[in-house]
Parts: C-alpha cells; structure tokens; sequence
C-alpha cells in the first residue's frame, strides 16, 4: 500500500460526501414536486408526456396498486427486449450483422437488464448490433435504474407521511425520474467520455492492419451514451465484453475516477432525501455513515490484500503487489477501490478481473453483494435494502429494553418486521440454493474452469451477484449455458421484484399510521449508538447466513495459498 494510493480513496469519498447534500436537495425537489432550474424547459415535456399516456399527475397510488403498476411497466419491458434480441438479424443498425441471440440467453438478457442486473453471459461486441445496444439495453438502463429510485422514494414517503393510504404515483415518479435527474445528468458525462476518448459513432467497426500485415476488426459504436447511464444507474453492462477494463469504455485515469464518482454519487445522495423528507437529515447521514464504515472497512481489506499479493509471487521473486488481471495504467490501488465500489453498489462494471484478486481481495466483492449491496447501493437499491436493516435493527433494540419500537416517527410491528425478513431472506435462498445445485449438477460443474476453492468461488459469486442484482463477473465460469441461463434468470428475477413488494408492502403499512413524537424512551436513531448497532446487525446476520459458504472458498482458498497450494 502506498500513500498516493490512500489518497485517491481518501479523496474520491471526500467527494462523494460533498455531492452528497446538494444533489440530495434536488432529488428531494423533483420528488416532492417542486419547481427545479429545469423546470421552464421540462414541465412542458413532462405534462405532455402525461397526456400522451393517459395519466393524471394529482391521481395517487395504494401501494398494492403502485406495485401492480411497476411489476406491468416491466413486463412490457421484457417482452420488448427480448424480441429486439430474438429479431435483431432482420433489424437495422446491424452493420457487423449481428445474428439472433439463443432463446435462453435472450431470456437471460432480457430478465438482467429489467431487473439492472445487467448480468452477461455473451460478449457485447459480438453478440449484439447496434439498435439492440440502444433501444434495448441503454433504454432499459435508464427505466431499472428509475424504478429502484422510485421505490426507494416511496418508502420514504411511508415514513413521512401519515394517516394516508398512498406512497405515490409510480407514472409519475418514474416520469419525473428519468426526466429531470438521469438524463440531464447522463447528457453531459456521456459528452466528457467523447472527449476522453469513448466512441460514440453508428458507423461501421473500423478495419485496421496490424505491423506483421495482419487484418483487426476493431469494434466501435454508440459507447458513451450507454456508459454514462450504465454507472449513473449502477446498471454496469458493458458495450465491450471487458467493460470498464476496455480503452473505449474507460480510456484515462480520469475516466476511471469520474465513472466511480458516478457509481456512488445518487444513491449516497439517496441518504440525504431519506432524510429531508422525514423532516430530520440527521437521519440521513447516520445512513450514510453506517454505509461509509463498511465501504471504508471493505476497500482496507480489498486493498491491503492486492498491495501484499500471494506467497506464489513471492516465490518467483515478483514484488510490489497482485498485478495480474489489473490494467498497468490504473494500478492496484484504483482497481481495488473500483472492485468494492461497484459491489458496494449493484453497478457491476469492472476495470479489473475480480478472478485475478486474491482470496481474500476477490472476497470481499463478494461480502459486498452478500450484505444486500447497502454499502451506498444501487440507484434507491442501497437505501431501500438499508432501511429493511435498519426496522430489524429497531426492533431488536426494542426487544433489549422491553419497548414498542420506533423508526422516524413510526411504530415498528410485527407486519413491517415480517416484510423486512422476507426481503432480506429471499437473497440468501436464490444465493445459496442455486450455488449448491450447480456444484453437484454435472452440466453446471463442467462449465467451472478452476478445481477446488476457487472453482466453487466462482459459482457462488455468479448466483451471489446475479441475484443481488450486481452484474459483475469472477469470471472462469462459462455461464451461456442453459442452466445457467435458466437458474439465473429466475435468481435475478427474485432478487429484483421479491424484495421491491415487501419493501412497497411496508410503505403502505408505514404511511397509514399515524406519527409518534419522540419522547425520552424513544431510542435515538441519529448517533453512533444507532450506526453501531446497525452495523453490528448487518454484520451478524450476514455473518451467520453466508460464512459456512465462505469458509469453503476463499477463506481455505487464502489458507491454502498461504500454504503454497494455489487454484
């Protein structure tokens, strides 16, 4: 480790604290309705886009309702996707003349980039034709990274309001999502990659020949605007199959800083709606502080294991840290503060090979996906999953001292404790379940590229990624295959939907009770006590659901390396 390395990751979460309170009173601006600086140009759009549709933007929703209305918007979605991916041969804008994508790899694209998972099992340069990459992946990028904002939203609305029967309208919130904070964000940095060097062309792949006379296709297309919402919306599919590691995705040093900045920026800035709209931003920030901890504990180890490298490099003599799979012109410091930012939020993007980490470095992207991806999060993802921590947190505290629980205002009872758990359940059962059936199924065992600990890392680390709605890859794992296809297109469907209903379902039960003052046996949720506390049950019941699983992989895979055994 060294300290210009602990300066870029000093400095990059400096930044992200301080975008945090600015944008956070935007985002709380657009929600609520109010009058932005885009407003003279975009309220015109926006009410014509009402009209077009058929809504009325004073009409709200129940939550069941609300629920319906996201689950039917996405199924439309789908069914538009996966016919793009299925008739793109016949389809224009195709100049590499792209064939047909394989009905259970369409199925498995389609299902990702819905529920922003944007999981790939295919590369996207040889795979996909231009009008797909647009209409298809890009346009989906932006309507899955508005939905987990507007459900994270409406959750909010549980806690501020009171005595009411709605959370919202979802027509409106995803209109107003899209229109007023991912677009004219994704504008200008999809224009500040064109001027780094990421194409943004619907001309043909250039031919190039090479120094020995040899011919290269050299794949180009409408990249930058398809990476800019891919981090802004913590999506993380790539245009080219290396994703952030490709030149043309991620060309510089500033690049790479200002995508991270991207990944984090709106669900830090999440905190701060959380806490504006409950009337007490103290609220927010000891979200966000719970959050930063274990970002800050996550990059340590991350780091620390990469800068020391593995005794098998040592033995040959190889000084200076764990290179391989790393791009020169990043380093190991920015690789591995990439690495735990994309898995602190469901982005997926990558600009290392997280198969090349160490045990205990690829480990702990893999910890972040298994904790719900809540350090920071996805785009309202992060917020949401922390929040289900945080009413299981009070009601623990409540059992300690023998109190009704409270959370901002609101009585925590036995409906919205059963929906937390239900949420934070189903990601372990799609995680873990699905791994031990492809490490004793024969076609999914045969499609491992590594033997022992590594081999079996590499299988949970694609259902744990897959169903925490992350993306991104260990890699070694040949996953177009019909199994695994199938097995995780029902893993991130779950991971994705079965979480948003109980989250909604406690929206509506929260925002139908009516709000408790604070009294001198309220327990303080603002202070160390409470991010403490939060911690701890975030840690114990990540802990007790997933170290068995650990223990058999990287944990051994590192005590074995220590011993000079490697995978």
């Amino acid at each position: 480790m060294t300290l210009i390395g602990w300066i870029q990751i000093l400095l990059f979460g400096a930044v992200v604290v301080a975008l945090t309170a600015p944008l956070g009173a935007y985002l709380t601006a657009v929600f609520d309705g109010r009058r932005t600086w885009l407003s003279p140009v975009l309220v015109p759009v926006e009410r014509a886009l009402y009209r077009a549709a058929g809504v009325d933007p004073q009409h709200e929703q129940h939550w069941l309702s609300y629920a319906l209305s996201l689950l039917l918007f996405h199924v439309g979605g789908f069914l538009l996707l996966y016919a793009l991916l299925r008739l793109q041969a016949g389809l224009p804008l195709n100049p590499a003349a792209q064939g047909a994508v394989a009905p259970d790899l369409a199925l498995n694209t389609a299902i990702s980039f819905i529920t922003n998972t944007n999981w790939q099992n295919y590369g996207g340069e040889t795979t996909l034709s231009y009008l797909t990459q647009m209409l298809g992946l890009t346009h989906q990028n932006f309507l899955s990274a508005a939905t987990g904002i507007v459900l994270a939203v409406a959750l909010i609305r549980g806690f501020a309001r009171a005595s009411m029967t709605t959370v919202g309208s979802f027509w409106v919130d995803i209109t107003r999502c899209t229109l007023y904070v991912l677009l004219p964000m994704c504008v200008p940095l999809a224009l500040f990659l064109v001027w780094q060097g990421v194409p943004q062309t619907l001309g043909p792949y250039a031919e190039a020949t090479t120094l020995e006379g040899a011919r290269q296709t050299i794949a180009l297309g409408p990249v930058a605007s398809q990476v800019a919402i891919k981090m802004l919306g913590t999506n993380g599919g790539g245009f080219f199959n290396a994703n952030a590691a490709h030149p043309f995705e991620n060309p510089t040093a500033l690049s790479n800083v200002v995508q991270m900045l991207a990944i984090f920026v709106i669900g830090a800035a999440m905190t701060n709606v959380f806490g504006r709209m409950v009337g007490n931003q103290r609220q927010g920030w000891a979200i966000l502080a719970a959050m930063g901890v274990l970002f800050i504990v996550g990059v340590t180890v991350c780091y620390w294991a990469e800068a020391n490298g593995t005794q098998a490099l040592h033995a040959l003599g190889l000084a200076g840290g764990n290179m391989e799979g790393k791009e020169v012109r990043f380093g190991i410091a920015a690789s591995a503060l990439f690495a735990v930012v994309t898995t602190a939020a469901s982005c997926g993007a990558v600009n290392s090979m997280h198969d090349a980490f160490t045990a205990l470095g690829g480990m702990i992207p893999l910890v972040n996906m298994e904790l719900g991806e809540i350090v920071i999060g996805g785009v309202g993802a992060g917020l949401y999953g922390m929040l289900l921590f945080a009413i299981l947190t009070v009601f623990i505290a409540g059992l300690m001292v023998g109190r009704t629980p409270e959370y901002v205002g609101k009585r925590i009872e036995a409906r919205e404790v059963k929906m937390a758990m239900l949420a934070i359940l189903i990601l372990p059962l799609m995680m873990l379940g699905w791994t031990a059936i492809a490490v004793v199924y024969p076609p999914a065992v045969a499609s491992m590229a590594n033997a022992g600990p590594h081999g079996f890392s590499e299988v949970l680390y694609a259902f744990t990624s897959q169903a925490a709605n992350n993306g991104s890859a260990f890699a070694g794992l040949s996953g177009n295959t019909p199994f695994y296809n199938l097995a995780g297109a029902v893993a991130m469907f779950v991971g994705r939907f079965w979480v948003i209903v109980p989250a909604l379902a406690i929206a509506g039960s929260l925002a139908g009770k009516k709000s408790i003052r604070a009294s001198s046996g309220t327990f303080p949720t603002t202070g160390a006590l409470f991010v403490g506390l939060l911690i701890g049950v975030i840690l114990i019941v990540g802990g007790l659901t997933f170290f068995p699983a650990l223990a058999v992989g990287p944990l051994v895979e590192h005590l074995a390396m220590a011993a000079g055994q490697v995978f």
